[in-house]
């Protein structure tokens, strides 16, 4: 079995161009798998993985307990609101308490930066970062690079840009640390307010007009804004922000190019982009979601490589 350059998968940061090509490679064949009529395969039948989300999910989590069964792993859900966790346990005791059921891989979702960093230090698994705070969420930045591979080949040149509330996102940063290694240029959209302010250190474009930002890619990933993580209000209102920076059918066809369009769920149709957009033959929504079961399937593969 191939393995990737490190145990851990904590962040795109840490891993190299070869690491991430063989994950493309590797999901390649796993996507052929999961659209067989038998969808599993083998490949990780005696290893024990646990889910730990401490913060809520329904694509991240549903989409790695699919993977790991479609791989024959045996696998354990624990949801941090039912646990020990509400009682005042640590985050390493739950974990070696976990681990001491003979668990191989943790694959974890926290609210806090360098959760899954922290935790890979103090307790001896296999750590997939399943997003920490708004930190890194590798394996979304992963997927949807791979959906761009898929959709216009090479990522060398190509011109993305990430459109919305960069200052509080994860996926933005994994998606820039992704895209840059990969060849890509990257161009950051959003109110001021929710740009990170040294967010030109990362070698990125900075754009404060959508429709610039939109003539100037081949590919829009729009976020949705994480009100959930926004302390102060960072723009007058909702329906300023959509005038200002929603994405909807009439702009999109008024573009002198096809653009391709991506969004990492969840979706608030409405604000940032429109149901006509979501539904849009242009847009990669959907197999953004079937390629994340093949790209996480080939994560656990190859770091299951460094377990036996």
């Amino acid at each position: 079995m191939s393995a990737l350059s490190v145990k851990h998968l904590l962040g795109i940061k840490d891993i190299n161009a070869n690491d991430i090509d063989m994950i493309f490679k590797t999901a390649d064949t796993f996507k052929e798998v999961i659209n067989r009529p038998i969808k599993k395969t083998p490949s990780l039948r005696d290893t024990t993985i646990a889910n730990l989300f401490f913060e809520n999910s329904t694509r991240t989590k549903l989409s790695f307990e699919l993977a790991e069964k479609r791989l024959s792993a045996d696998v354990i859900n624990f949801a941090a609101s039912s646990s020990s966790v509400s009682k005042g346990e640590t985050l390493i005791d739950t974990v070696n308490n976990i681990l001491a059921m003979k668990v191989d891989m943790v694959v974890m979702r926290h609210p806090y930066a360098g959760a899954a960093k922290f935790l890979s230090k103090h307790v001896n698994a296999t750590i997939v970062n399943a997003g920490d705070g708004a930190h890194e969420h590798p394996t979304q930045a992963l997927l949807d690079a791979f959906s761009i591979r898929e959709k216009l080949g090479d990522l060398k040149g190509c011109k993305v840009a990430i459109v919305g509330d960069i200052l509080h996102s994860r996926v933005a940063l994994s998606n820039i640390f992704c895209l840059q290694k990969l060849g890509a240029e990257v161009m950051v959209c959003g109110p001021a307010t929710l740009i990170p302010k040294y967010i030109h250190e990362l070698g990125v474009k900075v754009e404060l007009n959508l429709k610039k930002a939109l003539e100037w890619c081949d590919v829009a990933n729009m976020l949705r804004i994480q009100l959930e993580r926004q302390d102060i209000k960072y723009f007058p209102s909702l329906r300023e922000y959509v005038m200002l920076y929603g994405l909807n059918k009439q702009i999109l066809e008024s573009l002198s190019k096809q653009i391709v369009v991506m969004h990492p769920g969840p979706i608030n149709r409405g604000i940032e982009i429109t149901s006509d957009v979501a539904d849009h033959a242009q847009s990669l929504i959907l197999q953004q979601v079937e390629n994340g079961v093949a790209v996480r399937m080939a994560v656990l593969y190859l770091l299951a490589g460094s377990i036996k």
